[in-house]
């Protein structure tokens, strides 16, 4: 019964998009804390799909974020060549040995604490790379795909090491998603 309560609370408090599941991100660095996330599996069931299976397998733990734009978003995910520790010079070019998902667009805007698929300038190139939203970022809407929302830990993302660099680019040791584990 509560199951059934929790879920269609959520689909009146989040509009048509239901969740079902989410992410429960451990940060460290200069920002450390827990950022969770409510995965919006009826509005982007394949990324969805795709982050969960990603975290289940581990390939999230010790990725950094790599770019990181005050004002904008917080970008982390890439599971080739973004883990901490190891040579992160390409981080942000890279992904995971899947294929790359097929655009999931919505009506759901890129507001405050909304997480959306990173991809190239093909609507069809997402695949382990994922942003969070410091502000709205409504020029976004309908040109990324929205897989979820922070629902806890927006304080932790505020403290996540600003990108200094080009285009964003976290300079020195940036923070990282030191465990990713999925939520029921």
């Amino acid at each position: 019964m509560r199951k059934v309560f929790a879920a269609t609370l959520a689909t009146v408090l989040l509009g048509s998009a239901a969740v079902a599941s989410g992410l429960e991100i451990t940060v460290d660095g200069e920002a450390k804390g827990v950022i969770k996330i409510d995965l919006l599996e009826d509005a982007a069931p394949q990324h969805a799909a795709r982050l969960k299976a990603l975290a289940e397998s581990g390939a999230y733990d010790g990725v950094v974020f790599h770019r990181v734009i005050d004002g904008f978003m917080a970008q982390t995910g890439d599971v080739e060549f973004g883990k901490a520790g190891g040579d992160i010079s390409r981080a942000g070019m890279g992904g995971s040995e899947m294929d790359d998902l097929p655009a999931e667009f919505s009506d759901l805007p890129f507001d405050r604490g909304v997480v959306g698929m990173a991809r190239s300038q093909s609507p069809d190139s997402a695949n382990s790379q994922f942003f969070i939203m410091f502000d709205e970022g409504y020029f976004l809407n309908g040109e990324y795909t929205v897989v979820g929302k922070v629902t806890e830990g927006l304080d932790v993302l505020d403290a996540i090491k600003r990108g200094t660099g080009g285009n964003g680019a976290v300079e020195g040791t940036p923070d990282q998603m030191a465990t990713v584990t999925v939520t029921e």
